[in-house]
């Protein structure tokens, strides 16, 4: 399976960007959602921890589907 990237919004509301899930080592809620990467770099956003791992297994499916034969 490749490269499985899901779109994220920063806690500012104005700037979306996607991220690759195989480098999220933590997904807080401290009441904000925290990404915490493996090198360490933390990313507030708005989606909450759930609808992240939603997104990544949606996408991991959607991926999955569209390799079959």
């Amino acid at each position: 399976m490749g490269e499985v990237m899901i779109l994220v919004t920063r806690i500012n509301k104005t700037s979306q960007f996607y991220v690759n899930e195989d480098m999220i080592e933590f997904i807080e809620e401290a009441p904000d959602t925290i990404l915490t990467f493996e090198n360490g770099k933390k990313v507030a956003i708005m989606e909450s921890a759930i609808d992240v791992v939603e997104k990544i297994r949606d996408e991991k499916i959607r991926i999955r589907r569209a390799t079959e034969f």
